[in-house]
């Protein structure tokens, strides 16, 4: 067992230890260890040519790295999180994601930026963003979003070693999570679902801190009420893996899907938009979404906890969905005639 932080710093291990053009750029990423201390030891074992602090400038620093990835490098950038991306979002979508297409495919691009996100940490509403969703809507990155330590490392190993710029996201509140993790180095294949838990009365998807919720809820519904649920983790928002989300819905005949972003313009929508593209006759139930409050997240504890999505919030979208499929109580885990 392994935490999804341990994971991470000895996935960056392996890789610099495996190939010399990978090298990591941040703020206190070196001296410091880094703010959530993923990068804890690599400057005393790579040294500051691997390891490189960087001054608090976001846009500077990343854009130097797509510099450094355009002349064969390998850079991963750490932003300390994702609302600081924003400082970098020209350097990410007019230079980053932009260069491989313009250049006529004649200059590659492989970076990776880590950043972490999300709310419940009190940190205030510029500091808990869930933004993702900006980047997921550009043509030219690919965003992963991981939700185990097992996925933590083999999408990372996929994102640095794949030619295109990758955008990794990491969740506050799974940096302490556990979860078993092998000991192989295969990358995990960018663009594919994982189907985590097998069911026949609905579909539950989610991504990175919501598709832990989902099988949480899952299991718990199974024990409390005998609901065989099925949990999609997206772990990719582009590419999205649309046949996997499609072909659970044909068998579930519902679908529920969990974000952390705003609910108006979400990865929900997207997915709710591709069941309807794709499994429309299958459904016996309008698509629900569960996200959190269309406000800035509030500092105070009460407030930002009542903002969050919800264990209940999460049980309640699933019960309405059935109650509006006409299944009765007696019927669920019985599967469909």
């Amino acid at each position: 067992m392994k935490t999804y932080r341990q994971a991470l710093r000895e996935t960056l291990r392996e890789e610099m230890l495996r190939d010399e053009s990978v090298f990591l750029m941040g703020e206190e990423i070196g001296i410091f260890e880094g703010s959530y201390k993923i990068t804890a030891g690599l400057l005393a074992e790579f040294g500051e040519k691997r390891v490189r602090d960087t001054p608090i400038a976001e846009e500077g620093f990343t854009g130097a790295a797509v510099g450094a990835a355009m002349l064969g490098l390998r850079p991963v950038v750490e932003l300390m999180t994702i609302n600081f991306s924003l400082i970098a979002i020209d350097q990410i979508i007019n230079s980053a994601a932009k260069i491989y297409g313009m250049f006529g495919g004649q200059v590659k691009v492989p970076m990776v930026i880590r950043t972490p996100g999300g709310g419940g940490q009190q940190l205030g509403a510029t500091h808990s963003q869930n933004i993702e969703l900006f980047y997921a809507f550009i043509p030219g990155l690919k965003v992963v979003a991981p939700s185990t330590p097992a996925d933590a490392k083999a999408l990372l190993i996929a994102a640095i070693r794949d030619d295109d710029p990758v955008l990794f996201l990491e969740n506050l509140a799974l940096y302490n999570t556990n979860g078993d993790v092998p000991d192989s180095s295969e990358p995990a294949i960018i663009g594919n679902a994982a189907v985590t838990r097998e069911g026949t009365d609905l579909t539950l998807i989610g991504y990175s801190r919501m598709a832990y919720i989902a099988n949480k809820v899952a299991e718990e519904l199974a024990i409390s009420d005998g609901l065989n649920i099925e949990v999609i983790d997206l772990r990719s928002l582009r590419p999205l893996d649309r046949e996997t989300i499609i072909n659970s819905v044909k068998k579930t005949n519902a679908a529920v899907m969990l974000e952390d972003d705003w609910l108006t313009y979400g990865i929900g929508a997207e997915i709710a938009a591709s069941i309807s593209d794709g499994a429309f006759d299958y459904l016996d139930a309008p698509v629900r979404r569960v996200a959190m409050a269309e406000v800035p997240m509030p500092y105070s504890k009460v407030l930002e906890t009542a903002a969050l999505p919800s264990i209940h919030d999460v049980t309640h979208a699933i019960y309405e969905t059935l109650d509006a499929m006409g299944r009765p109580r007696h019927k669920i885990g019985q599967g469909h005639d």
